[in-house]
């Protein structure tokens, strides 16, 4: 690290006016989409892009035309119409907003000469002692009981700041199933196969009623205070509605049922936009069309917000209206929310969700909309799988 940091090892500045460069333009569905990329990128004989793939929908285009963009094409695609028309995040023929990558990605990739290393790990979020949290607790044996109600009685009894740094000291199990490396296309497309071959569960037709628990963890929060209530709503609306192909698991007009604390719990150094768009923006507004013209350049051009990402380690100010985005095509499809366990009413209500006091009450309060006969499927994680509803 000391010999490289911070002249050879740094990370991307998407706010650098000095190392974002203008590449092209493509033609997108609202008119021309500004192509930016990194300066140094940009001026390199040669990228070497190494990536780490868990779902489909990372690696591919997503790598360069996002991830070493600046904010002015980040923007064209990270839209509610592109996340509304995106038929599965998971299933990139149906996705609309990875084709909206591919038309930036094509520019890229025949102005520069990139290499593509693409790595696929397997779904183990846990091993060893931690094993049998993996299992479907049907198979659970008494050993496994017994662990997981020492566990659970000792995280009841320690405070939030304990039970958090626990969990993130707990090193996932992950490791690498396969390596595929040339060209974006056919590299992606190797990755994207192995994937589905070690993710995708067969499911028997749409649910009318979905069922999920929340992680601790997300993309967003590794090493911060607290999954912040809009985390917790693009892993439900925005990840987890998603993990399909085909068709969704939850039929239009179906009820999700989710469960996590929902606490008002937000990180002011990884997530200081984020407690202004809760906090302010949401209680004027929840609808993502008004969001996106009326307030996200406030966030994103925010002098403030740019000297925390760019000096610290904060996420880009816009960053909480995309996340609010990602979980617009579960809002419009879902004709229900219900929080189970929250510890307040308070932040589900912000969100537009219900919240129920337990499981069996939330399914009762499902069931008055989906009716007595109603289908019911439950996503179990970990580990996380993708649907093959059929």
């Amino acid at each position: 690290w000391d010999e490289y940091w911070p002249d050879r090892l740094y990370n991307h500045d998407g706010c650098d006016p000095d190392g974002i460069v203008v590449l092209g333009h493509v033609q997108g569905p609202h008119g021309q989409e500004l192509v930016e990329m990194n300066r140094r990128v940009a001026e390199s004989d040669l990228t070497i892009y190494v990536n780490l793939n868990f779902v489909p929908m990372n690696g591919g285009h997503k790598s360069m035309a996002v991830g070493l963009c600046g904010y002015e094409s980040l923007k064209a695609h990270h839209t509610p119409h592109s996340i509304v028309q995106s038929n599965s995040f998971m299933d990139p023929p149906r996705s609309f907003i990875a084709h909206s990558f591919r038309r930036q990605g094509d520019l890229i990739e025949g102005a520069l000469k990139v290499f593509h290393i693409e790595t696929v790990l397997n779904n183990r979020a846990f091993d060893g002692p931690l094993g049998f949290l993996t299992k479907n607790e049907d198979d659970f044996t008494e050993s496994d009981r017994l662990k997981l109600q020492a566990m659970k009685w000792t995280l009841d009894k320690l405070p939030f700041a304990a039970r958090r740094e626990i969990f993130m000291r707990t090193p996932g199990a992950y490791e690498m199933i396969a390596c595929y490396a040339g060209a974006c296309d056919p590299t992606h497309e190797r990755t994207v196969a192995k994937l589905n071959e070690q993710n995708c569960v067969e499911v028997d037709g749409p649910a009318d009623i979905l069922l999920f628990g929340i992680p601790y963890i997300s993309p967003y929060n590794v090493n911060s205070k607290a999954l912040n209530p809009l985390l917790v709503q693009v892993m439900g609306l925005g990840y987890f509605y998603h993990m399909y192909r085909h068709q969704p698991i939850l039929r239009d007009g179906g009820v999700l049922i989710l469960t996590h604390p929902c606490s008002d719990r937000f990180d002011p150094v990884h997530h200081p936009s984020y407690i202004e768009f809760f906090n302010r923006i949401l209680t004027e507004t929840t609808d993502s069309y008004t969001i996106e013209k009326k307030y996200q350049d406030e966030l994103a051009y925010n002098p403030s917000y740019i000297e925390m990402y760019r000096r610290g380690n904060a996420y880009h100010g816009s960053h909480p209206c995309f996340m609010w985005y990602w979980g617009q095509r579960g809002r419009e499809k879902a004709s229900r929310v219900i929080a189970v366990g929250a510890d307040n009413a308070t932040v589900p209500a912000i969100m537009g969700w219900e919240t129920a006091g337990s499981i069996a009450e939330a399914i009762a309060m499902a069931r008055g909309t989906m009716g007595r006969s109603a289908q019911m499927s439950m996503l179990h994680h970990p580990p996380y799988m993708i649907s093959d509803v059929m």
